[in-house]
């Protein structure tokens, strides 16, 4: 057979009154539905924008110190070794810190724009792709609704925003780990080919291999979830697509677990074991155990009570509520819908108790500290994506108690705009605490190169600290760390406690 050659056998006849055309043409929805629908997207997109306006004051800050000047000095090929032989084995993330590290401070001004554009585009792409493989369509500019809001509930509703979307650094290792996940579930939902599988497959390998080298606990995530999908696919996976689904889902768990070799067996993984004492002994310590549950249970209950994140069920009521199946007949629940929401808060669960087990050794009790949240966000995309498919349930259920869901439509809406005004404040203080910061970054970054081109080889550096960020002498002037970095980056031999220089 062909490569190219579909996998079934013959083509689907239509039913009497079903369009033929693509099952996610929009619906013959009123011109109305479909421009306020589009509206509710305005906000959470201009909250994006800003958001991204806003990255032009961002500023290098802790780790940031040190992979400035080893770019600079032995290109991403550099740092690619000194993560494996030396520093965590992550090679992945030094090829993504690379990247934006390559272009030096402008890199760190362009990251949250990059970054806001590529979450929106994955998050939009798999909202697409999603609803056309269900065959449901839905009013023009929901997707986008969906794709803006979780976005928005994801980056912005944090207890430390800075940390989670303008640190590069703690991006690259938390918050677009999950999302690459995501993309890798667009060839998924696009095969409908022998070869389209093929390439799907292979797609999910790779980049379950490239996530375990990127984050540790996003790759745990990846796991869970997709141990929980073999799980449930018999039940709630057509048997035409069954075996492809398995394979699948195969093909990432065995990608995780090449990545993860690759990580686990580098001299910079044993190297940070070593130092911090998280070997698998410690990891597995009755008392890091019990430790990790009891800050798990910190983190959820912080999360839970988080109350923007009711936006997600929101825009998923609003999905279970406007959207038709391709004959144009209202769609149900599905049959296996108590199984599907038990699996996704089980993994969810899982997973987040997991994430914290091989943080806890590290980073001990501030793994729940709110300011140490980019943690959790190996995980929070999770918990929003299963928050809008418990209301897509919702609206579901509710189309068939009753007729009248007008009442519900608006206040769906209105939440979703609500939500949005907790982030857009925040994101305004932020604002303004970054652009004084670059201000008196810009200063002493001037002061420092002019400085080390007049031959002074020890000059005073004064802490710039933005949301809890490491600077040099933390800790009431006791902690150099990343002083030494500060200094290999202007050429010098040593900067001293600045804080009663002007």
């Amino acid at each position: 057979m062909p490569d190219d050659v579909p996998v079934t056998t013959a083509p689907e006849e239509p039913r009497r009154g079903e369009e033929t055309s693509d099952p996610a043409a929009r619906p013959s929805e009123s011109p109305w539905t479909a421009l306020w629908v589009s509206a509710l997207a305005l906000p959470p997109l201009a909250l994006l924008a800003a958001a991204s306006w806003f990255g032009r004051w961002v500023r290098p800050g802790a780790d940031d110190w040190c992979f400035l000047p080893a770019v600079r000095d032995d290109g991403i090929t550099g740092l690619v070794g000194t993560f494996y032989f030396d520093d965590n084995g992550r090679v992945a993330n030094a090829l993504l810190v690379g990247a934006y590290a390559k272009f030096q401070v402008a890199g760190h001004q362009w990251y949250p724009l990059v970054s806001a554009v590529l979450v929106l585009a994955v998050l939009w792409a798999v909202a697409v792709l999603a609803l056309r493989r269900a065959r449901l369509r839905t009013p023009r500019g929901l997707p986008l609704l969906l794709a803006a809001l979780t976005a928005v509930l994801f980056l912005f509703v944090t207890p430390n925003t800075y940390k989670t979307f303008y640190w590069p650094a703690a991006s690259v290792s938390h918050t677009l780990p999950p999302v690459l996940a995501c993309a890798a579930s667009i060839p998924l939902l696009l095969a409908r080919t022998r070869r389209g599988r093929v390439i799907a497959i292979v797609v999910a390998a790779l980049m379950a291999a490239f996530l375990a080298t990127l984050s540790e606990e996003t790759a745990i995530v990846v796991v869970v979830v997709l141990l929980a999908a073999l799980l449930v696919s018999g039940r709630v996976v057509p048997a035409v697509d069954r075996g492809f689904v398995r394979l699948w889902c195969a093909g990432g768990i065995a990608g995780t677990a090449a990545g993860a070799l690759v990580l686990i067996t580098s001299p910079g993984s044993m190297t940070r074991r070593e130092r911090f004492g998280a070997g698998t002994a410690s990891l597995l310590a009755p008392d890091s155990l019990a430790a990790s549950l009891r800050a798990f249970a910190e983190i959820t209950v912080t999360v839970v009570t988080t109350w923007q994140y009711v936006g997600a069920v929101a825009v998923g009521v609003l999905l279970g509520l406007l959207c038709r199946r391709a004959d144009g007949t209202t769609p149900r629940p599905p049959a296996h819908w108590p199984l599907l929401t038990a699996a996704g808060v089980l993994a969810l669960l899982v997973s987040g108790y997991l994430c914290t087990v091989i943080a806890y050794p590290v980073f001990r009790d501030r793994v729940s500290d709110p300011s140490a949240n980019r943690l959790w966000n190996d995980y929070l995309l999770l918990y929003v994506i299963v928050l809008v498919g418990v209301g897509a349930l919702l609206g579901l259920g509710l189309r068939g108690l009753t007729r009248r869901t007008a009442p519900a439509k608006a206040v769906c809406a209105a939440l979703c705009v609500l939500v949005c005004f907790g982030p857009a404040l925040s994101l305004t203080d932020l604002d303004t605490a970054m652009r004084a910061r670059a201000e008196k970054w810009d200063a002493q970054d001037r002061r420092l190169r002019e400085g080390a081109r007049a031959g002074k080889r020890v000059l005073p550096y004064e802490r710039l600290v933005i949301s809890n960020m490491l600077e040099p002498f933390s800790e009431g002037g006791r902690r150099y760390w990343p002083g030494g970095c500060v200094a290999d980056l202007y050429g010098l031999d040593r900067v001293t406690d600045g804080a009663g220089h002007r």
